[in-house]
């Protein structure tokens, strides 16, 4: 018990030190941590199944996305629900059922869907959540979070602390679990540290982290195991994807590339994933050159053929190491 109590201790003062209440009735919790006394993690009971984003498939309508999505061998399609995605939210209540019906049909599920969600009284947060529950999701994706420059670092935490309070109470109603990407660059949650303390107390049932390894090994190629430890409570969906920094006319930039042939530790982290038993969904991104398609293009600029084989591949890559570690 030692160890659990310094934990929390830890947590609370970190917390204290950022002017953030600790403690929200039946939204917050003393510092969710899966793992029993002796840091021995449950099992996990599923195998983790794997969508591809929808974005890369908007030149597809549903049933084409659905019929080519099962033949390249994927569990699910991560559906894009935002402005000028698969659905648009001003549609949710007709579209969404849709969607999920060609997709289904294609005997492939929808496990997650990308929001632009961002607080829950914008006027679309009930309307997706409540059509995305009714057909049986579980899971999506925030919008991101900029941090306002007039403010200092603690009061934007706090600040989007109380927007994840609201956002885990309306989750919890539909049954939901809300997870905000960690995205590389000035956005908010790109250290991670600041997700961790905007996190720090709420259910993570309900409220968490949609852990982005890619984007964490940028911010911190060897330090992103830490902040994973952080989040793992949190994190109920994850994505993957891979890249390296390039050097090009004598400026740094992140290149991104098919899996495998990036900076990216898949190994060690699967490995870590197989021992805090995160199993939950996964959305493969392929962000690298593919016609259009890595920036949600309406039509490419490579065949059918083309695409397919580049995004086969990736899976093939991702479904072997899922293997090697049971996951």
């Amino acid at each position: 018990m030692e160890n659990i109590s310094r934990k929390k201790f830890i947590a609370t003062t970190a917390l204290a030190a950022a002017g953030l209440p600790f403690g929200l009735g039946a939204l917050a919790k003393p510092l969710a941590l899966p793992e029993d006394i002796n840091g021995v993690y449950p099992a996990a009971t599923e195998k983790i199944k794997v969508s591809i984003f929808s974005k890369h498939l908007h030149w597809l309508n549903y049933t084409d996305m659905a019929t080519l999505a099962a033949q390249l061998g994927f569990d699910g399609v991560d559906l894009t629900v935002r402005p000028d995605g698969h659905v648009s939210p001003e549609r949710v209540t007709d579209d969404l059922p849709k969607a999920v019906e060609a997709i289904e049909k294609a005997g492939l599920k929808v496990y997650s869907i990308v929001t632009n969600i961002k607080a829950a009284d914008e006027k679309d947060t009930e309307p997706i959540l409540k059509a995305a529950s009714a057909l049986g999701i579980k899971y999506y994706r925030t919008a991101w979070f900029n941090y306002d420059k007039a403010l200092s670092v603690q009061a934007n935490i706090k600040a989007i602390y109380k927007q994840l309070v609201g956002l885990a109470a309306i989750n919890k109603k539909y049954g939901m679990h809300g997870g905000y990407q960690n995205h590389s660059g000035d956005l908010f949650g790109a250290s991670q540290w600041d997700l961790w303390l905007s996190l720090e107390g709420l259910d993570p049932n309900y409220i968490g982290c949609q852990y982005d390894v890619r984007h964490a090994t940028t911010e911190g190629a060897d330090t992103w195991p830490v902040t994973l430890d952080l989040l793992k409570a949190y994190s109920k969906t994850i994505n993957v994807k891979d890249f390296y920094w390039d050097k090009k006319d004598g400026k740094w930039q992140v290149k991104s590339v098919p899996l495998g042939e990036g900076m990216v530790d898949f190994k060690k982290y699967f490995s870590l994933l197989k021992q805090y038993n995160i199993n939950g969904p996964l959305s493969l991104h392929c962000e690298y050159p593919l016609g259009g398609a890595e920036d949600g293009a309406r039509k490419l600029s490579i065949s059918k053929e083309a695409f397919s084989e580049a995004v086969k591949k990736d899976l093939t890559t991702l479904r072997k190491w899922l293997a090697e570690y049971d996951l």
